[in-house]
């Protein structure tokens, strides 16, 4: 447990983004943040070097240190890049090409050309075992320890490092799968195994034989990286525990992760939902968007009662933006958002049909945008937003990054303006207008999914270039109402130290509700939260836990779920769980059929430790109380108009409590800067946080 007082142990959170590593340091009352550049080719150095010099600038050493939580992008980027372990499938006779039909449609269905992700693991190691278990968990066909044999002469013949075990309906009875392991641990204890039984033991052959191979993937890669990185923090001195944030919203062990790495393929932007939503239930507002734009990607996520919504499915990979069923589905917990290619380091270009795109490209941490100086070529929206005015080159980074903003305007000019016959400035805009309509969009099309209406939520915008970006978009959605957290520049950090240890356990156990059996049900429930328990308490010892169950219901017949939150003394009534389940279809759908048959078919449980609080206190580099005054007046491009007007420009750190800012106005600070536009004016508020309230654009 942490200690409280003057000699508390202070909390380190570090988050590899694509471009930038984001550090944030609490001790006691102050909060010290960092942003410093992502090292792709050996994350660690980027994640240790900005631990010594945060703990420099706080005058800390590592064994000061209480605990240290880590969020990292090393599993998605494998996935994407390809970079993982030479991976086998091991499945039942028969099932060999399933990772390959995948859903057997088209996604697209009029797109003649349509790409889908290539299978992680190809077809010749891919290799089928003869078995067979029913949906029940009967053996029809026993397990040929023969054929095992067999797969294992293509193991060792074709250097493969990792395997996946997924045989069909090993959810309902996992014995074939477990004994293969032994099998093969006698065989090759070197290897890496990933039972599909063990990491997704839910319905569906295909998602579960997707989840089961991307993690044994990316298995030994991060694996490797989370003992390496643990060595390093010991050296340096720190004996504190170190956690890992999940893409449920939650903290883990290190062990765990490295069990299951897949259930961190979303963690950074997770912990920037946590923070949006310790902010909502901090201002009182139950309807939030949050808004997460980094370097290489945005985020957007819908709150409600103070809670980021937990889906129990992801894509990655996906090969059309907002298209389902394009990407590599994985059965984990994580926090519902969509997430597109549009980051201050996604790169603009000009079509065979003379359009200007953005992203999904990035230029990433090597070479990044041209402005930094480092080769780079290509024009990007942070390239655009310096070229608009809205980055100042000599305050960029707090000074300490030499911003080149004649590379910047050449990058803009040779890759847009000049195809378009269009100067820098309107080329900029240009840039900018696109990206900005692209992210509309996808707030746009999350929110219809859900039911939801964006322009009725305050948005909370956070991450390097959101501040840049959050006052054009909400006009786009109609938003009236913005809040910019304090450091919001290393915002996901900062919702790594509020986050909970916590896990989410799922198991399929098909029935319909005329058939429940309440006490078989409880019995499997207890035996999830034992599971879920043991794992949480290796990251929250003796500080009491929370749990939850939801039901994944459907009618009789239906092809997918809904998920149903249940009371723990509901479970047992049947006419609680349909009531619950036919109020929940009603919210989405209108209204429900008359006469179908409920069936419940999978059951997931959550436990999770105390929240710690928001930071507060003394907010880094921000001098509460001082007088506020423009440092200086800068022409920049109107966001709304792409007309240039004068700006003035307001150092943050000068703003105090109370202090209100009219628009047009520029609020820098080191790790980002607030954009102001006509119209608008902008308040501090408890917490320094700026909140903006928009007028209409003009």
């Amino acid at each position: 447990m942490e200690i409280t007082g003057r000699m508390a142990k202070a909390r380190l959170a570090v988050d590899i983004g694509g471009t930038f590593t984001d550090v944030a340091l609490q001790h006691n009352d102050a909060l010290f943040t960092l942003k410093t550049p992502t090292t792709p080719e050996a994350p660690a150095d980027g994640v240790m070097m900005g631990m010594r010099e945060t703990l420099d600038r706080a005058g800390l050493s590592a064994s000061d240190i209480g605990v240290i939580i880590h969020g990292t992008t090393l599993a998605t980027n494998a996935l994407i890049e390809r970079r993982g372990a030479v991976t086998a499938l091991l499945t039942t006779e028969g099932h060999r090409d399933s990772l390959e039909m995948a859903y057997e449609n088209r996604f697209e269905q009029y797109d003649l050309n349509l790409d889908r992700p290539k299978p992680l693991v190809p077809r010749w190691l891919r290799l089928p075992i003869r078995e067979r278990i029913n949906w029940h968990g009967d053996v029809l066909t026993p397990l040929e320890e023969a054929s095992i044999k067999e797969a294992l002469k293509v193991i060792d013949g074709e250097g493969v490092e990792s395997v996946a075990i997924g045989f069909l309906h090993a959810y309902a009875n996992p014995s074939h799968e477990e004994r293969t392991a032994d099998i093969i641990r006698a065989h090759r204890p070197d290897l890496a195994i990933t039972l599909a039984s063990a990491c997704a033991p839910v319905l569906r052959e295909y998602e579960r034989q997707s989840t089961a191979v991307a993690n044994a993937y990316v298995q030994p890669l991060i694996a490797k990286y989370l003992q390496s990185l643990s060595a390093q923090i010991r050296n340096a001195g720190a004996t504190c525990p170190f956690l890992l944030m999940t893409s449920g919203g939650g903290l883990t062990t290190v062990e765990d992760a490295s069990r299951f790495p897949i259930r961190l393929v979303e963690s950074g932007p997770a912990g920037g939902a946590i923070l949006a939503a310790a902010i909502a239930r901090d201002v009182g507002d139950a309807s939030i968007l949050s808004f997460d734009m980094g370097g290489t990607t945005a985020k957007l996520c819908m709150i409600d009662g103070g809670e980021p919504t937990v889906a129990q499915n992801f894509e990655v990979d996906r090969q059309y933006k907002f298209k389902k069923g394009s990407g590599l589905p994985v059965l984990i917990p994580v926090i519902d958002m969509v997430e597109i290619g549009a980051g201050g380091g996604s790169i603009a270009r000009v079509d065979a049909l003379n359009r200007i795109t953005v992203g999904p490209e990035s230029a990433g941490a090597d070479p990044g945008p041209a402005g930094y100086g480092h080769g780079g070529r290509d024009a990007t929206v942070t390239d655009a937003d310096a070229v608009s005015g809205k980055i100042s080159a000599k305050r960029f980074g707090d000074g300490s990054v030499q911003f080149d903003l004649s590379a910047s305007q050449a990058a803009v000019v040779e890759n847009v303006a000049k195809p378009l016959s269009l100067n820098s400035k309107d080329a900029a805009y240009a840039i900018t207008e696109v990206v900005d309509e692209a992210m509309a969009a996808a707030a746009r099309a999350h929110a219809l999914e859900q039911g939801r209406d964006p322009s009725a939520r305050v948005m909370v915008a956070f991450g390097g270039a959101a501040p840049l970006h959050a006052a054009r978009l909400s006009q786009k959605l109609g938003i009236k109402n913005v809040i910019v957290p304090a450091n919001a520049g290393v915002g996901s950090a900062i919702g790594f130290l509020i986050a909970p240890a916590a896990t989410h356990i799922a198991r399929s156990a098909p029935t319909l509700l005329s058939e429940f059996d309440p006490q078989a049900t409880i019995a499997m429930l207890n035996e999830m939260f034992a599971e879920a328990e043991a794992i949480v308490s290796g990251a929250a010892k003796d500080q009491g836990f929370s749990r939850r169950i939801e039901a994944q219901m459907r009618f009789k017949g239906q092809g997918s779920e809904v998920s149903v939150p249940i009371a723990e003394n509901a479970v047992k009534d049947v006419e609680a769980l349909s009531e619950a389940f036919l109020q929940k279809y009603k919210a989405l759908y209108g209204r429900a059929p008359e006469q179908q048959q409920i069936e419940i078919v999978t059951w997931t449980v959550s436990v999770s430790g105390p929240e710690s609080p928001l930071p507060r206190g003394a907010v880094a580099g921000m001098a509460l109380g001082a007088a506020s005054n423009t440092i200086e007046s800068r022409v920049a491009i109107n966001p709304s108009t792409g007309d240039e007007i004068e700006f003035s420009v307001i150092e943050r750190s000068r703003l105090s409590l109370g202090s209100t800012i009219e628009g047009p106005a520029f609020i820098a600070e080191a790790q980002t800067t607030t954009v102001v536009p006509p119209s608008a004016t902008a308040e501090i508020i408890d917490g320094g946080a700026i909140l903006l309230t928009l007028g209409s654009a003009q």
